[in-house]
């Protein structure tokens, strides 16, 4: 249940970037063009506050922004229990 509430709190950041689309419904956010590469450094830098994290330079990769799984796993990364 934990992990819900990560999710949705995640959700609830991404939406702020972007509110026209359902980032729930996507598996692919950056291939269904509802993030570009500024809406990845604008969400860092949110998850950065958010969280009390860092995310490094290296980490700021595609490959970590394509779905609400694979961001939920770079906060992993950072200590962030979701």
């Amino acid at each position: 249940m934990a992990g819900e509430a990560a999710v949705k709190t995640l959700a609830q950041l991404l939406s702020e970037i972007c509110p026209e689309f359902d980032f729930a419904a996507s598996q692919d956010f950056l291939a269904d063009g509802a993030l570009d590469s500024f809406d990845m450094v604008a969400l860092v830098s949110t998850l950065d506050e958010v969280h009390g994290i860092a995310i490094e330079g290296v980490d700021i990769v595609p490959a970590h922004f394509r779905n609400l799984d694979t961001i939920a796993a770079l906060l992993r990364k950072y200590g962030v229990a979701p």
